[in-house]
C-alpha cells in the first residue's frame, strides 16, 4: 500500500525525497520504496521519518480500519 500521508507531509515541510533521507541517515531509494509501498521500514526508521517531518506514527504510519472490518 502506497504510502500517500508520508509522502504528502514530505512536501508539505518542502523536503525533497533526497533531504529526508539525509535526515534520517537512508538514500533517497530507500524514502521513495517506502512511499511507493514496496519497503516495509523498521519502527525505529518510522520513528525517525516521524520526527524530521513533524508528525506522530499514527499520522503516518497507522493503517486505519475500513468499515467492512470494524463491523466484523
Amino acid at each position: 500500500m502506497k504510502n500517500k500521508r508520508m509522502k504528502i507531509a514530505r512536501i508539505e515541510k518542502d523536503f525533497s525525497q533526497e533531504q529526508l533521507a539525509d535526515a534520517v541517515g537512508v538514500t533517497r531509494q530507500t524514502i521513495g520504496m517506502i512511499e511507493a509501498g514496496k519497503f516495509n521500514p523498521s519502527l525505529q526508521l518510522c520513528i525517525s521519518i516521524c520526527r524530521a517531518l513533524g508528525k506522530t506514527l499514527d499520522d503516518l504510519f497507522w493503517e486505519e480500519e475500513s468499515e467492512d472490518e470494524k463491523n466484523r
